[in-house]
């Protein structure tokens, strides 16, 4: 189940990135294209099952976001979604010009606010 290594890739990441505002954290929202091979029952059970390793990380809420198949149609030089498996534009023509769907990526973390 490759989805604990991503869940525990982006707890890695993100105490990188925010060592000194990591216990600070309380929501983390991650984006998942379509072709990513990401599902986001799978992402949160793993979660989960991480939490009960680091039980500081159940504080924080994770939020999987699925983003549609985007191409790009040179022809009509038009962006559209792809639907059904289907990468054939509006105007008919063919298009394997990805232009979103393949991405995983940590798009937004919010913090506990200072208190004083």
């Amino acid at each position: 189940m490759h989805e604990i290594s991503i869940v525990r890739n982006v707890f890695e990441t993100l105490q990188e990135t925010y060592p000194d505002k990591f216990e600070r954290i309380t929501k983390v929202q991650i984006e998942a294209g379509l072709l990513s091979n990401i599902q986001p029952i799978l992402i949160q059970n793993a979660f989960e099952a991480l939490i009960v390793e680091e039980p500081a990380l159940a504080e924080i809420e994770l939020e999987v976001i699925l983003l549609p198949i985007i191409a790009h149609c040179d022809a009509c030089d038009r962006d559209f979604e792809v639907k059904r498996h289907k990468f054939v534009c509006g105007c008919g023509t063919p298009s394997k010009n990805i232009v979103q769907g393949e991405e995983l990526q940590i798009s937004r973390i919010e913090f506990l606010e200072n208190q004083l």
